[in-house]
């Protein structure tokens, strides 16, 4: 017993998967070489041909290009830009945020790191969900892709007459798109209806996509295009997952049940961790905990590598300067 076979997959241990605890120089040494792997590169000009200056009067870290005589450090042009926390507190909150399965409340990261403010461990939180945030490509999801929907946010209260509260009041619908066994993506929309809908399947669903969903009346029109075809599981039925022989003489389960797992975590985040989100910020939470899912035959430290890689290019400011959108 316990001997693997040929066909097993290689034991997941936590071993090394601690938290990083660098030094300040370590800590930069580290984001250099996730950056730039083969030397620093001049992210004003792309130059190549850059050193590091010396002296006394001199930050840490500051590299100048013989080029453009631009001067930069591992931090610019990413969402470490400007930062006034050490880089060792970032390096932390990027394995934290990344290795935790049901996200981090910014109060937990506070603590965690020993940071002395709420507002800066807010704002921490929100420039790594940004760093995690991924490209959206027409044609990501492929083969079996299961849509659902969720209504996340606040409790609404039992009244009768006038005072009965929607239990959709306060709360935010989310849409999320996965691939049976292969990657999600999740976002917040107005209103289900077939325009929402549509837009959230064509956005980043292959055409020849087999589109599986509940029994919501909108679905039929919208997956009309999809080569694939249209599979519905009758919840209002009490069918959650069923067995077809597919065009090439295979047998699959058609269900949904992989999106409501996501939706169980997504959840279970924002009930048990975040206890509340606000309508505005929903979607970086939803890049958050997407990201955790679509890489998660990674190792935590390698998942860290990943986000961090992210956040090159990106910018997010506590409070949006005028004439930015």
């Amino acid at each position: 017993m316990g001997m693997a076979t040929k066909h097993s997959k290689p034991s997941r241990t936590q071993k090394g998967q601690a938290i990083p605890n660098f030094t300040e120089d370590e800590a930069r040494a580290y984001f250099e070489k996730i950056r730039w792997p083969k030397g620093p590169i001049c992210p004003h000009c792309g130059s190549v041909a850059a050193y590091r200056l010396q002296g006394n009067a001199t930050r840490p870290g500051l590299l100048k290009c013989r080029d453009c005589k631009g001067q930069f450090s591992v931090t610019l042009d990413t969402v470490m830009e400007d930062t006034h926390l050490a880089l060792s507190l970032w390096a932390k909150a990027f394995h934290l945020m990344a290795s935790s399965k049901k996200g981090m409340s910014a109060l937990q990261l506070q603590r965690n790191l020993g940071i002395g403010s709420y507002r800066t461990a807010w704002h921490l939180a929100h420039r790594i969900r940004y760093a995690m945030e991924q490209d959206l490509k027409p044609g990501m999801l492929k083969g079996q892709v299961q849509a659902d929907e969720a209504y996340i946010g606040g409790k609404y209260r039992v009244g009768s007459g006038e005072d009965r509260k929607s239990q959709y009041e306060n709360k935010t619908a989310v849409v999320a798109l996965v691939e049976t066994g292969g990657k999600v993506h999740s976002q917040p929309v107005e209103h289900v209806n077939s325009a929402t809908l549509r837009s959230a399947l064509e956005e980043v669903c292959d055409t020849s996509a087999q589109i599986v969903t509940d029994d919501h009346s909108a679905y039929p029109l919208v997956t009309a295009n999809f080569e694939g075809g249209h599979e519905t599981v009758n919840h209002s039925e009490k069918e959650y997952a069923r067995k077809r022989i597919n065009d090439k003489l295979e047998l699959e389960t058609i269900t949904t049940n992989t999106a409501e797992s996501y939706f169980a975590l997504l959840k279970r985040g924002v009930y048990g961790n975040f206890h509340s989100v606000s309508k505005k910020h929903l979607h970086r939470y939803c890049s958050e905990f997407d990201f955790r899912w679509n890489v998660r035959e990674l190792l935590d430290s390698q998942r860290r590598d990943y986000a961090v890689r992210g956040g090159e290019g990106k910018r997010l400011f506590y409070r949006m300067p005028t004439g930015m959108a």
